[in-house]
């Protein structure tokens, strides 16, 4: 919960800068924070992807994950969500600039890769670098939407603290009885997910990477560790 209070501290820290600051902000200035926090999340993938003990397995649980999610279409729907709260919340209130920013704010926070495996390692392993990293990002991105839709940005803290601190208890009771072989290629997994994620921010790909319909592919280690294993003593 430590990263979760953290990464809310930096979203309230964040919009209070963006009101205090309104209009004083250049895109030039926001163009390179993005850059500069693309390569710290760069990192932070690269190491947990070495950290893996069984480099097929994480290649196997990509594939097969990333075919899932492409087939069930994860990352359309998450952004269908998000759209649907946008018209939901928005349509028809005559304060609607406090609501947008709620709403979008709220929405780009709470769904998103980062906040699902760094949910996971802070529950299961206890390390908080992804959601510290996270809350940075989220920090600076509630200067410039605070600064462009005002108070509202500040109250996505709270869905925030409730999604991703829920998150993380969940993966901390589940974490306990789990094969520590399975949380650590888990880790690794979500790491290669990291670096697409980077990828996005730095603008590297000429098509944007759906690492929205990766995120199967960390649970696939659930269900290929204990098969590994099966086998390899059939085998043996």
């Amino acid at each position: 919960m430590l990263a979760t209070i953290i990464n809310v501290a930096l979203v309230l820290l964040g919009s209070a800068l963006g009101l205090a600051f309104k209009n004083r902000i250049s895109d030039r200035f926001a163009s390179i924070l993005t850059c500069a926090l693309g390569l710290c999340v760069l990192g932070i993938g690269i190491s947990g992807m070495i950290g893996t003990a069984d480099t097929l397995c994480v290649i196997a649980c990509m594939v097969v994950g990333t075919l899932l999610g492409e087939a069930l279409n994860i990352e359309k729907r998450m952004d269908g969500l998000g759209d649907l709260l946008r018209r939901k919340l928005i349509r028809g209130e005559s304060n609607s600039r406090f609501v947008e920013g709620f709403v979008n704010a709220s929405v780009l926070f709470c769904v998103g890769a980062m906040a699902i495996n760094g949910s996971m390692q802070a529950g299961m392993l206890g390390k908080y670098d992804i959601l510290i990293s996270k809350g940075v990002i989220d920090g600076v991105t509630s200067i410039t939407f605070a600064a462009a839709m005002g108070v509202g940005v500040a109250f996505s803290a709270i869905p925030l603290l409730l999604y991703q601190g829920g998150l993380t208890l969940i993966f901390a009771l589940v974490g306990q009885g789990m094969d520590p072989a399975v949380v650590t290629e888990m880790n690794a997994v979500g790491g290669t997910i990291i670096v697409g994620i980077a990828l996005n921010m730095l603008g590297l790909p000429k098509e944007k990477i759906r690492v929205g319909n990766m995120l199967p592919a960390i649970l696939v280690p659930i269900g290929y560790i204990p098969l590994a294993n099966f086998l390899s003593t059939v085998v043996g």
